[in-house]
This record gives C-alpha cells, sequence and structure tokens, in this order.
C-alpha cells in the first residue's frame, strides 16, 4: 500500500478528533435528552438541503408538505420532547411563498384570481376581524388561527401557482392514497404487535378515550383515533371511487384493495362518526356522477347497509361492528352528553352573536383560556366549535363558505369531458363532502392530514376546466 502523502495525514488527524469528540458530545445529549439532539440533527440533514431545493424549485415545498403533514405525529412521538413540530407546517408553507417571491415572473397569476381564494381571504378576515373579541387570549386565538384560517389562506393560491398540472394532480392522489396505506400498515401494527415507545406514552396520556372495555381504539401516526378513522374513510372513499374509473385493470385493482385496507384502518380506530364520511361521500358522488342507474343502485344499498347497522344486530361479536352500530344509537350516553353541552353553549351564546372568540374551546381554550366558561365544554364537532368561537353569525358565514364551495365543485365537475378527469374530481369532492358532514361528530376538517387533502382537493376541483383541455399534457404518473 502506498504512504498517505504528509499533507492529507497532517489534515486528517484534527478532523478525526473532532469527528470522535463530537460523537462523544452527541452520544451524551442523547444520553441525557433523549432523542431531541439526534433529531435536531437529522432535521438539519434534512432541512437544509430541502430549504435549497424549495428555492430552486418552489413546487418541491408543497411535496414535501403533503408527505410532512401525514407523518408529522409520528417525528413528534419518535423524538419526544416539547418541540414544537406543528409549526413546521407554518414554516413550509412561508418559505414556500418567499421562493415564489422570488420567481414571481415565472407564474402565471392568474391562477389565483377566482372565487376560491376570494373566498379563502374572506374568511382570514372574519378571523383577523374576531381579534378584538373580548373572549379570547391573543395566543389562543394565533393558536386556532393557524388551522381554522391560516393554512387554507396560504395553502389555496400556493397550489393554483405551482400545483396545477394534471401530473400535479396524479402526484397529488398517488401520495395521499400511499401515506394513508402506510398509517393503515402502522394500525395493524399498533394492534397485533404493540405500540412504540413514543406511541405507548401517547396511550397513557389519552387511556381514557383511546382504551375502551379493554380495546385499543387504533390511532397510528395520526393526532389520535378520531382523526385516524376519519382521515382513513376520507382517502378510502377517493381511492374506491377511483377504482371504478376508466383506468387500467392493474390500477383499478390496486386501488380497490387499499380502499378495502383504509376501511378496516377505519373500523379498527373505533371512530364512528367516519361511518358518516363514508354515507355522506358516496351519496355525493352518485349524485354529480349523473349517473341515475347508479345513483338509485347506490341509494338501495346504501339503505340497506344503513337497515342493517340500525336494526339489526347482525355483526355484533365484532368490536368494530358494535362500536359503529352504537353511533345510530339515539339513546348512546356519549350521544346524550354531546346534546348536553350543546344546550349549555346554547345558552352561554344567546348573547353573543359573534361567539366567544377564536381559541376560546377545545385545546386552544384549556391550555390559553383556562378558567372560562368554554374552556370547560368540549366541543365535540368542530361544527359546534366554529358555533361556540364565531357565535351564529359566524357560523352562517362558514357554513355559507362550505355549502358554496361544495355547490361549485359539483357543478365544475358536471362540465368536465375527460372521462378519467371527472372520476378523480368526483373523488375529491365526495371526499371533502366526507370530511365536511362528519365534522359534525368529530373535528375533523381542521386537522391535519384532513385539512390538507381539503384544500388541495379544492384547487385541483376549480382548476378542473382549464385541466380538461382538448390536448392534456404526456403524463406516465401513476394515474
Amino acid at each position: 500500500m502506498l504512504p498517505l502523502p504528509a499533507f492529507q495525514t497532517r489534515t486528517n488527524v484534527p478532523l478525526l478528533g473532532a469527528g470522535l469528540l463530537l460523537a462523544i458530545a452527541v452520544g451524551w445529549l442523547t444520553a441525557s435528552n433523549g432523542l431531541v439532539i439526534p433529531g435536531l440533527l437529522l432535521a438539519a440533514a434534512v432541512g437544509i438541503p430541502l430549504v435549497i431545493g424549495i428555492f430552486l424549485e418552489p413546487r418541491l415545498g408543497i411535496i414535501a408538505l403533503i408527505c410532512y403533514c401525514f407523518l408529522l405525529f409520528f417525528i413528534s412521538r419518535l423524538v419526544g420532547g416539547s418541540i414544537p413540530f406543528g409549526m413546521a407546517v407554518d414554516g413550509l408553507l412561508v418559505l414556500t411563498w418567499i421562493a415564489v417571491a422570488f420567481h414571481h415572473d415565472r407564474y402565471d397569476w392568474r391562477y389565483v384570481q377566482n372565487d376560491l381564494c376570494l373566498l379563502s381571504a374572506a374568511w382570514f378576515v372574519v378571523n383577523v376581524l374576531e381579534i378584538v373579541n373580548p373572549g379570547a387570549s391573543l395566543v389562543g386565538w394565533y393558536q386556532e388561527m393557524r388551522s381554522t384560517t391560516l393554512y387554507w389562506v396560504l395553502l389555496v393560491p400556493l397550489a393554483m401557482l405551482l400545483f396545477h398540472r394534471r401530473r400535479d394532480l396524479n402526484l397529488f392522489l398517488f401520495l395521499i392514497i400511499g401515506l394513508s396505506v402506510l398509517g393503515t400498515l402502522n394500525g395493524f401494527k399498533q394492534l397485533y404487535i404493540g405500540p412504540s415507545a413514543g406511541e405507548q406514552i401517547f396511550l397513557l396520556e389519552n387511556a381514557k378515550t383511546h382504551l375502551l372495555w379493554g380495546k385499543l381504539r387504533v390511532f397510528s401516526f395520526y393526532s389520535d383515533a378520531g382523526q385516524f378513522g376519519a382521515a382513513q374513510a376520507h382517502v378510502a372513499l377517493i381511492a374506491g371511487i377511483l377504482a371504478l374509473g376508466p383506468f387500467k385493470l392493474w390500477k383499478k385493482a390496486l386501488l380497490a384493495a387499499a380502499a378495502g385496507l383504509l376501511i378496516i384502518g377505519m373500523l379498527i380506530s373505533g371512530t364512528r362518526g367516519a361511518l358518516f364520511a363514508l354515507m355522506a361521500g358516496v351519496a355525493v358522488a352518485l349524485l354529480i356522477s349523473k349517473n341515475i342507474k347508479a345513483f338509485v343502485l347506490g341509494s338501495m344499498v346504501a339503505l340497506a347497509a344503513f337497515g342493517v347497522l340500525k336494526y339489526t344486530k347482525i355483526g355484533d361479536s365484532n368490536y368494530n361492528i358494535y362500536r359503529m352500530r352504537t353511533a345510530l344509537d339515539p339513546t348512546d350516553a356519549s350521544f346524550n352528553v354531546r346534546l348536553t353541552n350543546q344546550l349549555r353553549l346554547r345558552e352561554y351564546l344567546a348573547d353573543r352573536p359573534f361567539g366567544g372568540g377564536v381559541g376560546t374551546i377545545g385545546n386552544s381554550g384549556i391550555h390559553y383560556n383556562e378558567g372560562t366558561v368554554l374552556a370547560a365544554i368540549p366541543p365535540d364537532s368542530y361544527w359546534v366549535k366554529v358555533w361556540a368561537m364565531y357565535g351564529v353569525v359566524g357560523l352562517t358565514i362558514w357554513m355559507g363558505i362550505m355549502l358554496y364551495i361544495l355547490g361549485k365543485c359539483g357543478g365544475i365537475v358536471w362540465r368536465i369531458r375527460d372521462p378519467g378527469l371527472k372520476t378523480k374530481l368526483i373523488a375529491l369532492t365526495a371526499g371533502f363532502a366526507g370530511s365536511f358532514f362528519c365534522s359534525y361528530g368529530n373535528e375533523v376538517i381542521n386537522f391535519m392530514p384532513s385539512a390538507l387533502v381539503v384544500y388541495l382537493s379544492w384547487a385541483f376541483v376549480f382548476l378542473g376546466p382549464r385541466l380538461d383541455a382538448p390536448t392534456p399534457e404526456p403524463t406516465t404518473s401513476f394515474l
């Protein structure tokens, strides 16, 4: 072996020493503080190239955001500690907007000149005006406003500028279905093998809601079992509708298998409200498809399934089916507690047409408005939460915006000519409808990743007429 040059030997010795000292320091800090330090180092190793990549190609910011919003709670439970991982969502959105500003002449700003972006801005203004509501603290307002309007107003126009091609739609569908299936598989791991250390900590802290009668309500790498079940139903609906589309047989088979897995994921979550996401989504899909035979047949099947759940005890030996059945029982104790809470809210809000203020109820209320009336009342439903925070005036505005978007999406889908594109947009519209109606029973549409899927679904459906060009761009993507 040839000897190393002298200058290389001299250079390597201090580098080797520095490396050993760094390794010892990291090992000591890991032993003292857990996985926080390695997590930060890993974040830096991933984050720095990602920042450079986003500035070179801002579209990468949306792709990273989709992946991160699905894996957010997996990362936080893996690393542990008190790091505010949710703020990375804000960071990715702001960073991508800054990158867009640097390349502003590259984009067609006419994409954001539409009623969807206008409605997003209008709802943001409503939230800003709520700052003067004396019921909420400023910190509570900010924390709640992030999921209520900030992500919405930042992501919708950003998607329309950067993510407006057919290949982007295909990539979006591939990512959300693939990541959701990964969530199902992780749910199976929790159920049959056991939770990881971080998941076990979460489970111990939330045993009252996630261990019922000795049965685990699976939550996978989502915020909780309720969000897991609703998100699984949402994407199962999308995959199931795509499986019926005019695509190649092997693609349809994979989509059908994914839909089946996601339905099982919904069941093992024990989330009863997710059932209504499927029912509402299927009804909307059948309606906007303009297929009368399918609508009648689908309605009959849905009514038959409802009848079996409501009026029989078939499948009660299976805990998951039994729990779903309780969602249709008007004497269910949980249902009646919710009604009692809503009566308390009605009394409190009787003389407050603009509500108690943003961030006064739910988790933000508990952490930032402790001791207030609303902080002590669980909202259970996102519809109820909107009512409590914004009052009857704000609830009317929010409901009007949601129903307008749903109606406009249906109208756009009706006029799409390309069969494949039409199927994809039907799936996204039905998924939004399912998530929206499911939010009556749970906080769904404002939590990640469901919120991200809904906002991007809106953007793609509103872009439908542009995507429905006579000569669409060639694509070799999954769908």
